[in-house]
């Protein structure tokens, strides 16, 4: 039996399709997502995945505080408004998915992202949480003149930070696993508000100053 691919010293005896090889269980156990992109169907991580969300959570929570940090400082209370509305977005939309990936986060933003672009290329079909955060945005934006500029920048960031959090791996759900388990253990009231709105189809709607680095406002 071969060494595990990522203690390399304990014996590999769970296949990691993340790492490409054997791996410990107590590596499994203790790395999984928090140090390993692991891929969504990974049949290793159906168990106790509240669990995982909230070990993941608590690395997240440090994170997104230095990122909020920097955002208020370089690009103002606007900008930190801007990235919680796409949070508030992404967790109601995917809260209950268990197999949801990253790359679908990544792929919305990006779409966003270029219709503030002057060029304009016509796409195809976009998947479903493309169409949900395009819908969700014109709603949230109606009756302002959105600063281009200013969302594009947030957009720009905002790929970057979900990108390095999500890791290297194609099926990673990384960045999604952090942020359910931050907002359910940290601010179950927000999460539970934002659920609800993902069943009975309610629009997010942010109270008029932006969200503190480390605790997400209550939506109205």
């Amino acid at each position: 039996m071969s060494k595990c691919i990522f203690c390399h010293e304990r014996k590999g005896k769970r296949p990691c399709p993340a790492l490409g090889g054997a791996i410990c269980s107590q590596c499994c156990g203790t790395h999984r997502v928090v140090s390993i992109a692991c891929h969504s169907d990974c049949v290793y991580l159906d168990t106790n995945v509240e669990y995982q969300q909230k070990r993941v959570g608590d690395q997240f929570e440090q994170e997104r505080r230095a990122f909020y940090k920097d955002l208020l400082e370089q690009s103002g209370d606007k900008a930190a408004e801007m990235f919680y509305f796409l949070e508030a977005v992404t967790f109601k939309h995917f809260q209950a998915k268990s197999d949801a990936q990253d790359g679908e986060v990544i792929a919305a933003i990006q779409a966003l992202r270029r219709s503030f672009s002057p060029i304009h290329v016509p796409e195809g079909m976009a998947p479903p949480f493309t169409q949900a955060l395009k819908k969700e945005y014109d709603a949230f934006m109606e009756g302002e003149k959105p600063d281009a500029q200013m969302v594009s920048e947030v957009l720009d960031r905002g790929l970057t930070f979900i990108s390095e959090f999500s890791g290297t791996g194609l099926r990673s759900n990384g960045f999604l696993s952090g942020l359910i388990g931050f907002l359910k253990s940290r601010h179950p009231d927000v999460a539970e508000k934002l659920t609800k709105l993902g069943t009975t189809g309610g629009r997010i709607i942010l109270p008029g100053s932006a969200p503190v680095e480390d605790q997400p406002r209550t939506l109205g």
